[in-house]
């Protein structure tokens, strides 16, 4: 398949999970009769996520930051020559924290010209395989790079997402082939308590979208010194609703609990807990923050800790970080925002 053709059927792809037809609408709102946290909303708020990674403009660019020399006058050699190597069959085991949330692996996998072997967690289980057969409708010649199984086997590299417990026994199953593989990582946000009552709005979005179970959900906060949260809970509670969710709620109040029996020092708005904390996993329903003192201080706090955060929430060119992004844009990555800061494209092409 030539980079032209790629880009046409993944753009219409993308059009058509941006504005999804009466079968999807209605699949869409069955999603949380098979998980409880894939409600219509945030799986709606997730396809059309997608969607709109899949531009053509977007696609393009990521088609050509495969090779920075690639033109218009060797782009047909360049695919004859890949399409002149057996394709790989690549191992992919599936996360299932928030809808689709591995689809983009996938889409890797066919842009390499690569076959997925594809196992679904048992938290998704209906999405993905929906989603790709209109891909498949779309573009027939997916069909044979598309395989779904039980178990993976005959595989000749893996992608696998998972725990920081479950990456120690990939690590080892998987030691003997090409692999990545993805651990534990959050998300957090940087304040400098100059923000506007929109921004920080805006970063409920990062804090509270799919419930906080993403890792590109903001877990943690770092704060300047004798930070005033005041602003911050009037501008986030319009998200107030989330506690109506049975799961959200039973994990506030389970956590709400443990701060009062442990006599914890805590913040409480009546749907999100703060805790002034080193770590930067919460729990569901909790925000840890911590306090630092200027620019400096901030680098030596989260310098160590660049291996466990995913993305950088901030207003401000305040971190060294590249993997920053304004308030609200945490779940909406680009093609070329790579989980863990790996590129994935290019560790297909390598193999």
């Amino acid at each position: 398949m030539t980079h032209k053709q790629l880009i046409k059927s993944f753009s219409l792809f993308g059009q058509w999970l941006q504005k999804p037809d009466g079968q999807l609408t209605n699949f869409i709102q069955s999603a949380s009769n098979y998980n409880p946290w894939f409600t219509p909303e945030n799986t709606l708020k997730a396809i059309t996520a997608f969607g709109e990674m899949l531009t053509e403009n977007d696609l393009q660019k990521w088609v050509l930051s495969w090779d920075m020399e690639l033109t218009s006058q060797n782009e047909e050699i360049s695919n004859l020559k890949n399409q002149s190597l057996k394709p790989k069959k690549i191992g992919l085991v599936m996360a299932g924290n928030i809808p689709m949330v591995g689809l983009h692996d996938i889409l890797c996998v066919l842009a390499s010209g690569n076959i997925a072997l594809i196992k679904l967690s048992s938290q998704d289980q209906k999405l993905i395989p929906y989603v790709l057969q209109k891909l498949i409708e779309i573009e027939p010649n997916f069909k044979n790079q598309l395989v779904f199984v039980d178990r993976l086997k005959d595989f000749e590299a893996v992608i696998a997402t998972g725990s920081n417990n479950t990456s120690r026994y990939f690590e080892y199953y998987f030691s003997k082939v090409p692999h990545i593989i993805r651990k534990n990582r959050n998300s957090i946000a940087i304040l400098t308590g100059f923000e506007t009552s929109n921004q920080l709005k805006a970063l409920g979005h990062d804090i509270f979208d799919f419930f906080g179970l993403g890792c590109r959900n903001v877990s943690k906060l770092y704060v300047p010194d004798g930070y005033n949260f005041n602003l911050f809970f009037e501008s986030i509670e319009e998200y107030k609703t989330i506690a109506d969710h049975h799961k959200y709620n039973n994990n506030y109040d389970y956590n709400k609990s443990i701060f009062l029996v442990n006599m914890d020092k805590h913040l409480d708005n009546g749907f999100l807990l703060l805790k002034n904390d080193t770590r930067i996993a919460s729990p569901l329903a909790v925000l840890y923050f911590e306090e630092y003192l200027d620019k400096n201080s901030l680098n030596q706090i989260i310098g160590p800790l660049e291996n466990q955060i995913q993305c950088v929430v901030t207003g401000s060119e305040i971190t060294l970080f590249n993997h920053q992004v304004d308030f609200g844009q945490s779940q909406h990555p680009k093609l070329w925002d790579y989980a863990d800061n790996v590129n994935t494209m290019e560790f297909l092409h390598n193999i």
